[in-house]
């Protein structure tokens, strides 16, 4: 087969991919999904035999989640739905005034979803709650706090068929810390 030949073919078959992938819009139905990225646990460690002022734990480690939800379509790009997974956010640990602190949290979410669909790619945003637990060890001493707070986030996304490339920032507004995010990069299919 020529080099010319080859090319067009390729470009064929690149062409008929971006076709199918141009004709998504919004729709309605099951998804499920994964990601992986990066946990950040950013926190002032409060302990009165610290230094004033409080040291401040700012950690990431490898985190992921898994998800599920239903979204209805309104129309042809715009769309409205529910999601909820299981998130590991690693195990951060850092040594803060020679005191090493490790912490292991995970948590459930819970979200209402709604995104715009702009031909292949799509962006989305999500509001709801967060029902996390940590197990931590402060200088070998163990302890374990859980709770739940508001969580949010915004991502894009591109449409491959039933597929989609999904590009994640959640923000888990946890009472007593500064800042928790999991900055993800993962894949749903949609039934």
């Amino acid at each position: 087969m020529e080099f010319s030949t080859r090319i067009a073919l390729a470009a064929s078959a690149l062409l008929l991919l971006f076709a199918s992938i141009n004709a998504h819009s919004a729709e309605s139905g099951f998804y499920v999904g994964g990601s992986v990225g990066s946990a950040a646990v950013e926190a002032n460690i409060e302990d009165p035999a610290l230094p004033d002022p409080p040291p401040v734990f700012d950690e990431d480690d490898l985190g992921w989640k898994v998800f599920a939800g239903y979204s209805f379509a309104l129309g042809d790009a715009f769309s409205l739905g529910v999601e909820g997974g299981y998130n590991d956010l690693g195990k951060p640990s850092a040594d803060i005034a020679s005191l090493p602190i490790s912490l292991d949290p995970t948590a459930w979410t819970v979200y209402g979803t709604a995104g715009i669909d702009l031909g292949p790619i799509g962006v989305f945003g999500k509001y709801g709650l967060i029902d996390w637990d940590v197990d931590a060890f402060i200088d070998d001493f163990p302890f374990s706090d859980d709770g739940s707070d508001p969580a949010y986030g915004v991502g894009i996304k591109a449409n491959l068929g039933s597929w989609e490339l999904r590009a994640e920032y959640e923000i888990f507004d946890i009472s007593d810390v500064e800042d928790v995010t999991l900055l993800s990069l993962g894949f749903t299919y949609r039934f």
